[in-house]
């Protein structure tokens, strides 16, 4: 399988929860996130004032945002086919928090 590399450029909202991405070799994709938005990571990323905060990192060249949720961009650049398989997998992410164990008194 050809996983390529892919730095995210820019970036641009263009509806709730959807953003249009430039990638380093002049490709773009429109992605709707909401069918990801699942699970104690991205779950959190539901809350629009949350979302919006999304960045581009200067280190790794793809999108960030400050509750440390990420996408691999390559992910990103073949949404439309790596897209319908996260989403699916999403399905089967709880959003309830772990809850921490108890060990010897402490939490973990």
């Amino acid at each position: 399988m050809k996983h390529g590399i892919y730095r995210v450029t820019a970036y641009q909202r263009v509806g709730p929860f959807t953003l249009r991405v430039r990638f380093d070799d002049s490709t773009e994709q429109t992605i709707d996130f909401r069918p990801v938005l699942r699970g104690e990571l991205y779950g959190a990323l539901r809350d629009t004032s949350l979302f919006d905060q999304v960045r581009i990192d200067a280190e790794v060249h793809t999108l960030v945002w400050p509750n440390g949720a990420d996408f691999d961009p390559a992910i990103l650049h073949d949404w439309p086919d790596a897209g319908p398989d996260l989403a699916r997998l999403a399905q089967s992410w709880s959003d309830t928090p772990q809850a921490s164990v108890v060990r010897g008194g402490t939490a973990t």
